[in-house]
């Protein structure tokens, strides 16, 4: 299963001068073509889920989908949440099986960005996740992705850049140097001393947003000066829509699968050239062998009760599998009984846990700690607690 930490995916981009494209999907037929094109060119990818997008498909489906495409790869794989809208969004994301998240606080004052991200920030660690954050604010222009993305672009300064990474702790910072979501309208005018500076102060990945429209070269003055993550979408969502209209210019009487007949191709085309000007191509392997693997955790508990009817446990399982799978880093919680009478323990929860880290985190957490207290340990005193880590 090769979903591996986007942090060392990043950390070994940064220390060895290229990026990982972050391709936002809206459908199936995006997943696949991104997923196709980093095997073909041997190149790791960032699956990016953005929640501005959530309105085009149902979440929790192209999150199964996406885990299902990275278990079958043979490229190192991670899972992002991109622009997520709160802290609820975030903890949904990790317990959905995102192992990177962004929650964009970028147009709150300084303090309040800080504050937001932070809060995150703990919360994600605590699962083994790491966290992009955003300072400056990248503004939309025109395309798909314009609307999502209102006002004036505000460029990040080196002195708060290096003030917000310091008081939130973020793994990579998204910066504002030119760029917009959306098409550009007109020659993009980048600031690459403000890059440079921010790079050097702050020696971490960063990341652009709004890699629509720039060219060749100023791909390569972004990487040289510590990009290595470069967000993507509307030039796939366009190469997409051309082919479509194409086909129904072709045959106006055509039907769906009809009309988005070859758009696969051309989003395959448009992310493997980006992989390739980008450096990412042909690092599979390295990435690979760098990259911690994502390996979840089975907490499993076997017990017997005293004192105590099956429907009170019955109860007591349901109310655990309501509180239990809300905690930060709890992918599902499955109770169940023994078939058998004459078994050693009667009853059993299986916890899955995003991340070794989570072991901590959850024995730590309040409402585990009140529905162990409260309601589970004072019917279970014969059980018998094992984490299991899952195989690769």
């Amino acid at each position: 299963m090769p979903l591996v930490n986007m942090r060392d995916m990043l950390n070994h981009a940064y220390q060895h001068g290229y990026a990982v494209g972050g391709f936002d999907l809206v459908s199936l037929d995006f997943l696949e073509a991104i997923m196709a094109a980093a095997e073909a060119v041997q190149s790791p990818v960032i699956l990016s889920l953005a929640e501005s997008h959530f309105e085009y498909y149902d979440f929790e489906l192209a999150m199964a989908a996406s885990e299902a495409a990275a278990k079958r790869s043979t490229v190192p794989v991670a899972i992002h949440l991109d622009h997520g809208a709160s802290f609820a969004s975030a903890v949904r994301a990790i317990n959905l099986g995102c192992n990177a998240v962004m929650v964009d606080a970028s147009h709150e004052p300084f303090e309040g960005n800080v504050a937001a991200t932070k809060k995150v920030v703990d919360m994600a660690h605590a699962c083994g996740v790491p966290v992009e954050g955003e300072l400056g604010y990248v503004a939309g222009v025109e395309g798909e992705d314009a609307e999502k993305h209102p006002g004036e672009v505000v460029y990040t300064s080196v002195e708060e850049a290096k003030a917000y990474v310091e008081q939130t702790n973020v793994d990579f910072l998204a910066v504002s140097v030119g760029t917009v979501h959306g098409r550009m309208r007109g020659e993009p005018q980048l600031d690459f001393e403000r890059l440079k500076q921010i790079n050097q102060s702050l020696k971490i990945p960063l990341v652009i947003h709004g890699g629509t429209g720039l060219s060749d070269e100023q791909f390569s003055k972004l990487i040289a000066n510590g990009v290595t993550k470069i967000n993507y979408y509307t030039a796939l969502a366009d190469a997409a829509g051309n082919r479509m209209r194409n086909n129904v210019d072709a045959d106006a009487r055509c039907g769906y699968t009809g009309i988005v007949k070859g758009i696969q191709d051309e989003i395959h085309n448009e992310v493997k050239r980006c992989m390739r000007n980008w450096g990412s191509a042909g690092k599979a392997d390295e990435v690979m062998k760098h990259c911690e693997h994502w390996q979840p955790v089975h907490h499993v508990i076997i017990y017997n009760v005293k004192d105590t009817t099956e429907e009170q446990v019955k109860n007591i399982m349901a109310r655990g599998e309501e509180i239990l799978s809300q905690i930060p880093g709890v992918r599902r919680v499955i109770t169940a009984t023994a078939i058998r009478d004459d078994a050693k323990y009667k009853f059993s929860w299986l916890i899955e846990f995003v991340h070794a880290k989570v072991i901590d985190s959850y024995r730590e957490h309040p409402d585990h700690v009140a529905f162990a207290n409260d309601l589970f340990r004072p019917i279970a005193g014969d059980r018998i607690s094992i984490d299991f880590a899952q195989s690769l």
